[in-house]
C-alpha cells in the first residue's frame, strides 16, 4: 500500500526535474537551481543514481585549488522519446534522449496510404530506423498532422489526401504497434512550441503554418491556447479580403496554385510562383505573365495583410510566424504588407519568417512536447513511488 509524498520526495521530484533540463550540471549548481540543501541535494542525487536516473559524466574542467566538482548526468538508459512530423510531401522524425539531445532525425517523402493501418505501420517502421541506436525505453511519441486535433487522439480538417485520419484511428493504431504513449497535435501547434522552447522571452504569439493545408496555432503567457472545439484554430473558412475567394484558398499551396491557374498562370508547381518572380521570363508573353502573376501575389499579400489582422485584433499578439512551404512566398510579399498593416492598425504584431526545414523544424517542435510529457510522467512517478520499493541495478530505471 502507497503512501502520501513526502518532503523528501517532493525534493527528490525538483532534483530530477531539473537533471532532466539542465544536465550535465554539478551538485553546487544544482543546489542554485532548486535552493534546497547541500545535504537534501546529495541524498536525492544518491536514490536518483540507484533508480538509474544520474550518472557521473566527467569533472569539472577549471583549474584551480580544492577539489574539482563532478558533473550529473542523464544516461541514455532513461530513455528516449520521438517527434513525428507526418506531412502531405515530406515526413519527418526525430529522437533525443530525455535531456532533449538529438540522437537520430531522418526525412523521407510521405507515402500515401488509403487505410489507417498502413498509415501507422510505415509511421512506426520510420521511428525504428531513426531510433535503433536509442537506449532505453521509448516514452512518448508525439505526432503532428497537417490538420486541428482535439484532446491529443482526434483528427479534424486535415488535408484532402489524407482524409482518411480523420477521428483516433491513427493514434490507437500507432501506440500499439509502437508500444508507447502517443499523442496527436497539428502541424502549426508543434511549430510554435518549436519556437517558444527557443525564446522563452515570447509570451504571446500566433502561428500560420501555409502548407498544404493553412493551419493555426497561438499561445498566451508562453503557452499553447487549445479551444474546446475542432471549430478552433479552423481560421481558413474566413474571407480573404478578394474576391470570393476565402483564406485557405489563398494561404495554402493547392489553393493558391488552382487560384493562378484559373487566372491563367501556367504553373508546374507552386514554388515557380516566387522563383520565376526574380528574373525575366523570355518568352513574348511575358508582359502578361508578369501581369497575372501580379494579380496572383495580390491576392495572397491580401490574404496575408487579412490573417495577421484578425488575430492582431482578437489575440493581440506580439509576434506573429509564417512556416510551411509557402513562407518564401511570405518574404517576397512581407514589405507590402508591413506597410498596409501600418496604415490600417495601430499596432502591427512583429512579423517573423525565419528558417524552417520542412519536416525537420515541427518534428523537434513534436519532440519537445514529448519531452514535457515523458518529464511530468517521471516526476508523477516519483511522487507515487513511495511504498513500491526501489530498483537497485543503475543500469535499469525504475520509472
Amino acid at each position: 500500500m502507497t503512501s502520501n509524498p513526502t518532503s523528501r520526495d517532493y525534493n527528490k521530484a525538483s532534483v530530477l526535474e531539473v537533471v532532466l533540463t539542465r544536465a550535465p550540471l554539478t551538485r553546487n549548481e544544482l543546489m542554485e537551481l532548486t535552493g534546497l540543501s547541500k545535504a537534501t541535494v546529495s541524498r536525492a542525487v544518491e536514490e536518483l543514481r540507484a533508480d538509474g536516473f544520474v550518472v557521473d559524466g566527467g569533472v569539472d574542467e577549471v583549474t584551480g585549488r580544492g577539489r574539482r566538482s563532478t558533473y550529473l548526468d542523464v544516461p541514455g538508459t532513461t530513455g528516449h522519446v520521438v517527434g513525428i512530423s507526418f506531412g502531405v510531401q515530406t515526413t519527418g522524425v526525430m529522437v533525443t534522449d530525455l535531456r532533449g539531445r538529438e540522437i537520430a532525425q531522418l526525412t523521407v517523402p510521405t507515402v500515401e496510404h488509403l487505410e489507417v493501418g498502413d498509415a501507422a505501420r510505415w509511421l512506426v517502421d520510420l521511428v525504428g530506423q531513426a531510433a535503433e541506436s536509442a537506449r532505453g525505453p521509448l516514452r512518448q511519441i508525439v505526432v503532428a498532422v497537417p490538420g486541428r486535433v482535439r484532446g491529443g487522439t482526434e483528427i479534424f480538417g486535415p488535408a484532402e489526401s489524407m482524409k482518411i485520419l480523420v477521428g483516433s484511428g491513427l493514434q490507437r493504431a500507432i501506440e500499439e504497434l509502437a508500444d508507447a504513449p502517443v499523442l496527436l497535435d497539428s502541424d502549426a501547434n508543434a511549430s510554435l512550441l518549436g519556437v517558444l522552447t527557443d525564446d522563452a522571452t515570447i509570451r504571446n504569439a500566433a502561428l500560420f503554418s501555409v502548407s498544404t493545408i493553412l493551419n493555426f496555432g497561438s499561445c498566451t503567457d508562453h503557452e499553447l491556447v487549445r479551444g474546446r472545439t475542432p471549430a478552433f484554430g479552423d481560421i481558413g473558412v474566413l474571407s480573404s479580403g478578394f474576391g470570393d475567394e476565402i483564406l485557405d484558398e489563398l494561404l495554402s499551396t493547392w489553393g493558391l496554385l488552382r487560384f493562378a491557374r484559373k487566372r491563367g498562370l501556367d504553373l508546374e508547381r507552386i514554388e515557380d510562383l516566387w522563383l520565376e518572380a526574380r528574373t525575366e521570363a523570355p518568352h513574348a508573353e511575358a508582359p502578361r505573365d508578369e501581369a497575372l502573376r501580379a494579380e496572383v501575389l495580390e491576392a495572397f499579400t491580401r490574404a496575408i495583410v487579412t490573417a495577421v489582422s484578425v488575430v492582431a485584433v482578437t489575440l493581440d499578439p506580439e509576434s506573429v510566424y509564417f512556416v510551411g512551404r509557402l513562407r518564401p512566398l511570405v518574404d517576397v510579399v512581407l514589405p507590402e504588407v508591413r506597410e498596409r498593416l501600418g496604415r490600417n492598425l495601430p499596432v502591427v504584431p512583429e512579423i517573423r519568417t525565419g528558417s524552417h526545414l520542412i519536416g525537420l523544424s515541427t518534428a523537434q517542435g513534436a519532440v519537445y512536447a514529448g519531452l514535457t510529457i515523458a518529464h511530468e510522467r517521471l516526476r508523477d512517478a516519483v511522487l507515487g513511488a513511495r511504498g513500491q520499493g526501489r530498483v537497485t541495478e543503475q543500469s535499469v530505471p525504475a520509472f
